[in-house]
């Protein structure tokens, strides 16, 4: 077995792992949300207490490593990623790239604070494909502030091979 399949190995071990412990997908409250920092809040969906999220579910990736400031989600693009020139649409990078980052930032907010995404800028290096294997999308924060959160993120293979590149500002605000 080479290197390579010892990692893919490894990390669908690990993804099945986690798909284990998530509930249903669903919404989580307003009140839910508030009730925690955003790091607390994000560990309850990881770890099946509230609903997991239903982006992930479309799409096929899950949080895979979390801590404040630092966040990763692995998925395995498929044709029913394609785009009609045969390869993992864009929206497949966006969508991971989105999630990473902005959960880097969530994970950084105090109780009672919530986030959006003002911008997401992201490049793509090279094409996915249903021959790629799993990809993890790492956010890092940057920065975190009163009403601004940066971060920036990666969508890696098993070899650390780079796929995209991402950068975003989110707007924090107090939740209602």
């Amino acid at each position: 077995m080479t290197e390579r399949e010892r990692t893919i190995a490894l990390w669908q071990e690990k993804e099945a792992a986690v798909r284990a412990k998530l509930a249903e997908p669903g919404v989580a409250t307003l009140e839910q949300l508030k009730a925690g920092s955003g790091m607390e809040f994000l560990q309850k969906i990881w770890d099946g207490e509230l609903p997991s999220v239903p982006i992930g579910q479309l799409m096929g990736f899950v949080p895979i490593e979390g801590e404040p400031g630092r966040i990763v989600f692995q998925g395995t693009p498929g044709p029913q990623h394609y785009n009609p020139l045969g390869s993992v649409h864009g929206g497949y990078f966006c969508t991971l790239l989105d999630s990473a980052v902005g959960c880097a930032v969530q994970s950084m907010l105090p109780k009672g604070t919530g986030y959006t995404t003002l911008e997401l800028k992201v490049n793509l290096i090279r094409a996915l494909t249903d021959k790629t294997g799993p990809v993890r999308a790492e956010g890092k924060v940057i920065q975190v502030g009163g009403r601004v959160g940066i971060a920036e993120g990666r969508i890696t293979d098993a070899e650390g091979k780079l796929y995209a590149h991402a950068t975003t500002t989110c707007l924090i605000f107090p939740l209602p």
